[in-house]
């Protein structure tokens, strides 16, 4: 049961994930840095949204489907803990779009950000 409500939980944040990156590539706020998924989503939202369910799709029954083995396991906390990260990154994004977060401030985090994903990655 732990399983299936952690890829639940993965494939909500995806979901919200692929809703507010439209949202805010679509204000202007913010640019897809996927390059993959940005030609995508030039072709239209619909597009985007179908590919990015299907991936989360995919993954999710990935999980459950090899869940008793410890790689899939540390996989989705892995996972998780990566979209945890990318909603702080839009709720900061949506800050900033407000205007609630200064310039400066916004360009120490995207410096400080990057470097987190590019020691990670």
């Amino acid at each position: 049961m732990q399983l299936f409500r952690g890829t639940l939980l993965l494939f909500i944040l995806n979901l919200l994930d692929a809703l507010l990156t439209i949202v805010w590539v679509r204000s202007g706020v913010a640019t897809e840095g996927n390059h993959l998924m940005a030609s995508l989503l030039d072709i239209g939202d619909f597009p985007f949204l179908v590919v990015k369910l299907c991936m989360g799709a995919v993954t999710a029954f990935v999980l459950l489907r090899w869940g008793y083995m410890k790689v899939a396991r540390y996989g989705l906390s892995v996972a998780l803990a990566v979209y945890i990260s990318l909603m702080g990154i839009h709720v900061f994004t949506g800050l900033a779009a407000f205007g609630y977060v200064s310039n400066n401030t916004l360009l120490d985090f995207t410096k400080w950000s990057q470097a987190v994903f590019a020691f990670f990655m």
